[in-house]
């Protein structure tokens, strides 16, 4: 009898604080507005933090809150930024895509201060490494690959030159990579643009033509004879505009050094809009 009791007292308590949590998750109720959800859904979940929020969830409080454009998300492809406008019932901007770009192609060709590096692999210790890294050149590519362990979409690697180098087709532009090089050598371009300068350089000629053998020197002969107007020596380095260059080619002909180049040399691409 007494175990019935028993069971009957904690039956009924337990009844009664049910009943309690019943009413208290209904008066404490954190109202959640039904778009989230949905726009949390169209983003990619890789918390990459390239929208410049802290990860997907933050991303997506933002667009609700109207504190960022329903294009937020560099990750996101264009049917899915739709899907985002349509659940805020806004009109997306279109804008052109952009990749992330190395500026320097050094590599094996650039000097080393050391026959061989024996450290860990990774850029910023390699920076403490003689004052400011391993390269002669101050502001080449350490090729340790802190970028490629920051890449969540696989569009970065080091290539057999030594340098790190963006696949263009999987690049998002969340830019993390530029975010954790301690060379800053990463800068962006826009995807569909045929002509690049891969070199940050800003010595002078001289020293920057001891410390790499296909840096820019800033001869300013790719300036000179550009039809547009598009190219400028800029702090010792070669700086495209890409609103002005017309992909003619008469700066990778020029430019002594080879630097230059044409990426599609073999057919252009045309632009790519994204929303």
């Amino acid at each position: 009898m007494n175990i019935f009791y028993a069971v009957l007292a904690l039956g009924v308590m337990g009844c009664v604080f049910g009943l309690i949590l019943a009413v208290a998750s209904k008066v404490f109720e954190v109202k959640t507005d039904p778009k989230l959800a949905l726009i949390l859904d169209c983003l990619p979940g890789a918390n990459c933090g390239g929208c410049g929020y802290p990860g997907c969830a933050g991303c997506a409080a933002a667009i609700l809150a109207k504190k960022a454009p329903v294009n937020a998300c560099p990750s996101c492809s264009g049917l899915q930024t739709s899907r985002i406008a349509a659940v805020m019932g806004v009109e997306v901007k279109t804008v052109e895509r952009r990749v992330a770009f190395v500026r320097c192609s050094g590599g094996t060709r650039a000097g080393h201060k050391f026959e061989r590096y024996v450290g860990i692999e990774d850029c910023v210790a390699a920076m403490k490494v003689s004052g400011n890294g391993t390269l002669d050149c101050s502001f080449g590519c350490l090729g340790r690959g802190t970028c490629v362990q920051v890449c969540k979409f696989d569009a970065i690697h080091i290539n057999d030159k030594g340098v790190a180098e963006v696949d263009r087709e999987k690049c998002t532009h969340c830019m993390q990579c530029a975010a954790a090089c301690p060379r800053h050598v990463i800068g962006d371009i826009p995807y569909a643009i045929d002509i690049v300068v891969p070199c940050g350089n800003h010595e002078k000629g001289a020293a920057a033509k001891a410390h790499c053998a296909v840096s820019c020197i800033g001869c300013r002969l790719c300036e000179k004879n550009c039809p547009s107007d598009a190219i400028h020596v800029v702090d010792n380095a070669a700086r495209i505009d890409y609103t002005k260059c017309t992909s003619c080619g008469t700066c990778v002909t020029k430019c002594p050094r080879k630097l230059i180049v044409d990426i599609h040399a073999d057919g252009k691409v045309a632009p790519v809009i994204v929303q």
